[in-house]
């Protein structure tokens, strides 16, 4: 389509993070470390490696020290971490990060809920951590939740995730990822809500972060694009969920999100093949099929192919 031609999209990959901390069962450190490097080797150059959080409440990120520590250092790559609080923070520059993101919301209930304290707090514990990251020399990434509904206050008035948006902006994060946490949204409600942000922000410092619950992922992803946005959080295999919304899925899944791109004749620098690779090794590992379609016809068809050539031996 001409309306694309031209356009490159950077994908940031949060499988290794986003997508596994919410596992119930232990993913090993070196299956962790194997999921980046073939994600490292599909071309995604930004990959979010883990978070530095209190092992008591997200006991699968508990080896991040390790996991930093075991990271396959290629030029380009860049890997940054969670760190919510300036106890998060040290641990991560200590470990070597070069690159965080901190989390607030658009709704006062779910951020009480998912931090245990209120949106004005949430701001009140980022300016030490702001302070420390400009003195260090490390860029900070914001991620803004429930910014096309909440499980506990339902539809969120763009005017309110504008209001967030603006404030991180200003306390000093390069860019603002938008979350689509329960995966409501439509492609109404994100134009309503890009109309106003991109209104008063620039689309270079935004980043679309839509989960596929209702399946409208890709419908938002691609009405975000045409707002200029160029940013979005995928993770691969689909891997992802929010404890405060049952059934809530993942995130766009990276391998679905790279075959509509390329349909579009969108540049994201990533191999179709070697990222259903990386989904197929993850998958394996945690005993499911993957939740991307893509991936899941990929494998299929790779199946048949070689059932054919065993066939024709």
């Amino acid at each position: 389509m001409k309306r694309y031609e031209g356009r490159s999209v950077r994908l940031v990959e949060v499988g290794p993070r986003d997508g596994l901390q919410n596992e119930k069962q232990a993913v090993p450190t070196a299956t962790k470390l194997a999921l980046i490097a073939k994600l490292a080797d599909a071309g995604l150059s930004v990959i979010e490696a883990t978070a530095f959080v209190s092992p008591k409440w997200v006991p699968q990120m508990a080896d991040s020290a390790e996991v930093m520590a075991g990271l396959p250092q290629r030029a380009g790559i860049r890997y940054p971490v969670l760190a919510p609080n300036l106890k998060g923070f040290e641990a991560a520059v200590a470990a070597g990060a070069k690159e965080v993101a901190i989390f607030t919301a658009a709704s006062e209930t779910f951020c009480r809920k998912n931090t245990n304290c209120s949106v004005d707090e949430s701001f009140e514990r980022f300016a030490p951590i702001m302070a420390a990251a400009r003195d260090a020399g490390v860029a900070v990434r914001g991620y803004v939740s429930c910014v096309l509904g909440c499980p506990f206050e339902g539809e969120i008035a763009p005017a309110a995730v504008l209001t967030v948006s603006e404030r991180l902006l200003a306390i000093g994060c390069y860019e603002v990822s938008l979350g689509d946490t329960i995966g409501r949204g439509t492609p109404g409600s994100t134009a309503r809500l890009f109309e106003q942000l991109c209104a008063r922000l620039p689309a270079e410092r935004l980043a679309g972060h839509f989960h596929d619950t209702w399946g409208q992922a890709l419908p938002n992803v691609l009405t975000a694009l045409d707002f200029g946005v160029a940013t979005f959080d995928s993770s691969v295999a689909g891997l992802g969920g929010c404890p405060y919304s049952p059934g809530a899925t993942g995130n766009a899944a990276t391998e679905d999100l790279v075959y509509m791109l390329d349909g579009l004749g969108i540049q994201t620098g990533v191999s179709l093949d070697a990222l259903v690779d990386a989904a197929a090794f993850i998958s394996d590992a945690l005993g499911r099929a993957p939740a991307s379609r893509v991936a899941r016809a990929m494998m299929a068809r790779r199946q048949g192919l070689a059932n054919t050539a065993q066939g024709q031996c």
